[in-house]
């Protein structure tokens, strides 16, 4: 059994499943799925929603049609072109009365905009998905391209079909990653094969991505949703809370040595104590039977 909110107008489309599954469907097969600013408002404060709920413990992303997420609209590249352009004009004849910047400013701009908090961060959907201390898969069912392949790459497992391509189609336009995707692909692929695409923006498809370690599974084109659902329901079933531990320590680990954590592991495992889901799943394997866990 499942409930669906959707209609003809919606660019996304909600489903959830009685397992605690929400199944997000980018809805918008006219642009290939592409993140405009209504898909994207409605996405960001979906998963926020998602999040806060504790009746659902596991989250599917997937697209609309024979695309997953053809990234941002290209079509309003040349008018944000002409908007910088007229803008920089403006400063340009503002600056001129303007004081000299400060020392952090002048020492390290970038480290001055994060402290007094006016550094641009990039798409934040990324970042929505990368801070989700839920489990997410996504289900690529075809073109992932752009910001499409880093929204896939945000999420925590990717199962594709094998008519998926992924592209940093990026240097197409002549830009660079900033959705990051170069931070996350180097730890999925490796140096040579994040270079590789992000240099050339040739599209990896669903058997190669399988083979470089850039999706989980490859299945056959029909069944994509189902696999990602199938293994979703799995996950929700499973002790979320701990594996929102397991998701904090893995992203911390890349900056860490062994002893600090360790450490962190040690203080994860304190909290992990503390749960319901460890006295149940303590209970269940000394009553022989399966554990129901709540992620509590």
């Amino acid at each position: 059994m499942s409930t669906t909110s959707a209609t003809d107008a919606e660019v996304l489309l909600k489903r959830q499943t009685a397992d605690g599954v929400l199944i997000l469907t980018l809805n918008d097969p006219a642009t290939r799925n592409a993140l405009g600013p209504a898909l994207t408002d409605d996405l960001i404060q979906t998963i926020h929603d998602f999040s806060d709920n504790p009746d659902l413990r596991c989250l599917v992303l997937t697209g609309a049609g024979t695309a997953f997420c053809s990234g941002a609209n290209v079509r309003g590249f040349k008018k944000r072109i002409e908007e910088a352009e007229k803008s920089g004009k403006e400063k340009a004849a503002a600056a001129k009365g303007e004081p000299a910047p400060g020392p952090w400013e002048a020492l390290d701009p970038v480290y001055g905009a994060r402290e007094r908090g006016n550094q641009r961060m990039g798409p934040e959907i990324v970042r929505v998905l990368h801070n989700l201390q839920k489990p997410s898969i996504a289900a690529v069912n075809g073109a992932a391209y752009g910001l499409g392949c880093g929204i896939a790459l945000a999420c925590d497992l990717r199962v594709a079909g094998r008519a998926a391509r992924f592209s940093e189609a990026f240097i197409r336009n002549g830009l660079i990653p900033a959705d990051g995707s170069t931070w996350q692909l180097p730890k999925l692929i490796g140096m040579a094969n994040t270079l590789w695409m992000q240099y050339t923006g040739d599209a990896v498809d669903g058997e190669q991505a399988a083979r470089i370690g850039l999706v989980n599974e490859v299945v056959d084109d029909a069944k994509v949703l189902d696999r990602a659902i199938e293994i979703a329901t799995r996950l929700a079933k499973g002790p979320i809370y701990a594996m929102g531990l397991i998701k904090q320590l893995v992203h911390q680990a890349t900056q860490q040595d062994l002893a600090e954590h360790m450490a962190l592991a040690s203080r994860a495992q304190d909290l992990a104590r503390k749960t319901q889901d460890h006295k149940e799943g303590v209970a269940a394997f000394l009553e022989k039977r399966s554990p129901k866990f709540t992620g509590r």
